[in-house]
């Protein structure tokens, strides 16, 4: 069964996931890498907080599985 990204997932829970998962993020101008809110901000809180639509940023994160 493949993994799925959801936007309730913190960023921290899907950066686990696949190395790859950076680059998406990357694409996006989101460093969560560095970014202690990484550890507790959802998908959804993040992508709100920076202008983003989580529901492009979850099915780009998709696609890498």
């Amino acid at each position: 069964m493949s993994q799925q990204v959801t936007k309730d997932m913190t960023f921290a829970q899907v950066m686990r996931m696949h190395p790859d998962v950076v680059k998406v993020l990357a694409k996006y101008n989101l460093g969560c890498v560095g970014c202690m809110g990484a550890q507790n901000e959802s998908l959804e809180q993040g992508c709100n907080a920076h202008g983003l639509n989580v529901d492009d940023v979850v099915k780009d994160l998709n696609a890498i599985f």
